[in-house]
């Protein structure tokens, strides 16, 4: 019997030397080859015409064919070792970069790392000027942890790159550093590796995304004040890239205020994208800067009407504000763009879900202004539209307060009680929703006990402490309060409401001013320019007798802001300093924002005074 087939190839005498087509059909498989190349590849070729250019010859012949298809069978069959040895023998003998790439890649799935840095060595020194091997052995470098060893391959790709490509491929060095364990010898060694490009005189277009790496590495590291300076440095080598100042929104803090004037010179540019700035409203909002963040989304949907989610943000917060016919128009533009867009990319695209939320959040507030305007059929309407099911708790704390404001309170805490609680976070979120509900119908004991079971399922949560110690307040609980809010303190000295609730507390009072006027002064220092806590600080230097300053401050803080609120305290300050005429015109001007504000209707009650 001639059988000339053999499983580990040896000897070339085990090779034969005709394939059947079933071998060759194999391999075509194995290889990602069609069946025409492979025909093309192996049957013989014709004489080329005088006048044609002749053929490019393949080199491979019936024995690397069949080395080839040997070292797939066994690579995929559970001998990857001797299927990587086949593989890097042919890609040795035939210097072709897939063969390489190839046995690299066998290495790596059989968690071989030390045989994967041996093939990509291979493959660097066939092909030293390669921009592929050198990156696929950077990679593998990283992936061991060998940085230092790590800094060669990442110059060479560069260097041999075209200059077009540079930045990208730094932002992919980027990535891979990324993955390293010692984020801080990964940013030393990325510097390190990028210095021909982080100099003065270094090409913008390179310069840019290199000193953005090293920033962003820095930052992983926990280098805060050297990624500040890596992103002042990109933005200097190219004010209109975007990310120096995607860099510093992620630095972007009250610890740290230097970090938001990049942001701002970046949006200051005529290459300013509508994605960056809306990066910029999430950070304000998140400082609750919310008049700023008000600003920067009217000139988004100014300069880019079609931009959805910018529609979405600002009718959230026209609906906080009490601006309700805005509100419903953002609103409504909000949904009519996610239409268009829906029906453009395809309801399957990779953005469904964000969209859904989004058409979510805006049934949910669309819900909320029909609601305020007592149009209770409508406000379920909306809530009807709602069809996901993590939204369900959302839908049905709309129900319940819809089901309030008709004077069926009972029936509306039922309903939230109703929901399912499949995790300690579910339960969490039924019992805010509670309190929630209890608080909006001015049901404060009982809002407060709830909240109670909130801060006892959930005591690393501090921030919770916040809406215990306000509920304390409306009881006047004012030493329950005060301790809540110290308890608080302690554990977030950064968080800003808890001094200036304090201070204003006791400013609201008339007790222990200087001590208010401390805590509220802490408290812009952590947020600057904040006009709720600005209005504080009027409303205390008003409790001082210092009218003037207090009418300067509070001018102030209403123009950042206008306010119900804010125009109940220097509408006060006014009608006491004898200014009634302007006391009645701020006032008047507070009722148009919102007729509902306590405090704007209790300043009126208390002074006598009818619009």
């Amino acid at each position: 019997m001639n059988d000339t087939r053999c499983f580990v190839p040896r000897t070339r005498a085990c090779l034969p030397g005709k394939l059947t087509f079933i071998h060759l059909s194999l391999a075509a498989g194995l290889l990602g080859l069609s069946w025409q190349a492979v025909a093309q590849r192996a049957a013989p070729k014709p004489q080329a015409a005088a006048s044609e250019p002749a053929a490019e010859q393949s080199r491979m012949d019936a024995d690397l064919f069949y080395q080839l298809l040997l070292g797939e069978l066994n690579a995929r069959g559970g001998e990857p070792g001797t299927g990587y040895s086949l593989v890097l023998d042919a890609a040795r003998k035939t210097n072709d970069a897939k063969l390489f790439e190839r046995a690299v890649d066998i290495a790596i799935q059989a968690r071989s790392g030390d045989a994967a840095l041996q093939a990509a060595r291979a493959w660097t020194q066939s092909q030293p000027k390669s921009v592929l091997a050198n990156e696929r052995l950077f990679q593998v470098l990283v992936a061991l942890n060998r940085l230092p060893d790590s800094v060669e391959p990442l110059r060479t790709l560069l260097t041999n790159s075209p200059a077009a490509q540079r930045g990208p491929l730094i932002s992919r060095s980027l990535t891979t550093y990324g993955r390293a364990s010692d984020k801080k010898l990964a940013a030393t060694t990325a510097e390190q590796a990028l210095s021909d490009y982080l100099g003065p005189n270094a090409d913008a277009s390179v310069s840019s995304p290199a000193w953005t790496a090293v920033g962003r590495l820095r930052l992983a590291a926990a280098d805060v004040t050297g990624a500040l300076d890596a992103a002042r440095k990109a933005q200097t080598a190219s004010p209109g890239n975007e990310f120096p100042a995607l860099l510093a929104l992620e630095i972007m803090d009250p610890k740290q205020p230097l970090a938001e004037p990049i942001v701002k010179r970046y949006l200051e540019t005529d290459k300013a994208r509508p994605e960056v700035r809306m990066g910029y409203v999430r950070a304000l909002l998140d400082v609750q800067r919310y008049a700023e963040a008000g600003q920067q989304i009217a000139q988004i949907t100014r300069d880019k009407a079609d931009f959805a989610e910018a529609w979405l943000v600002q009718g959230s917060l026209q609906l906080q504000d009490n601006q309700l016919a805005s509100a419903e128009t953002s609103l409504k533009r909000y949904l009519d763009l996610v239409q268009q867009q829906t029906v453009a990319d395809g309801a399957e695209s990779e953005r469904a879900q964000d969209r859904q939320r989004g058409r979510t959040q805006a049934y949910l507030a669309l819900s909320q202004v029909a609601e305020k305007r007592k149009d209770f059929a409508l406000a379920e309407n909306w809530i009807s539209k709602i069809d996901s099911p993590q939204a369900l708790v959302g839908a049905q704390t709309r129900r319940a307060s819809i089901l309030a404001k008709q004077g069926k309170l009972d029936e509306a805490r039922k309903l939230i009680r109703s929901l399912p609680e499949r995790s300690d976070a579910d339960k969490r979120s039924k019992l805010l929703s509670e309190v929630q509900l209890l608080r909006e119908n001015k049901q404060y004991q009982a809002a407060y006990d709830v909240m109670g079971q909130v801060v006892a399922s959930a005591p690393q949560e501090v921030e919770l402490l916040y809406d215990q110690a306000m509920l304390a307040e409306k009881l006047d609980r004012f030493g329950e309060m005060e301790r809540l809010l110290r308890q608080l303190i302690a554990a977030k000295p950064d968080y800003q409401q808890a001094y200036n609730a304090l201070g204003y507390s006791l400013a609201e009072r008339n007790v222990r001013l200087p001590e208010a006027k401390q805590l509220i002064q802490k408290a812009l220092e952590i947020t600057p320019g904040d006009p709720y806590i600005t209005d504080s600080l009027g409303w205390v230097e008003f409790r001082l007798g210092n009218k003037t300053e207090a009418i300067k401050i509070l001018q102030t803080a209403y123009q950042a802001k206008p306010d119900a609120e804010i125009a109940a305290h220097l509408g006060e300050v006014y009608w006491v300093s004898g200014q009634r005429d302007k006391a009645i015109a701020v006032w008047k001007e507070g009722m148009l924002l919102n007729s509902e504000n306590e405090t704007l209707l209790e300043t009126l009650k208390r002074l006598r005074v009818k619009l």
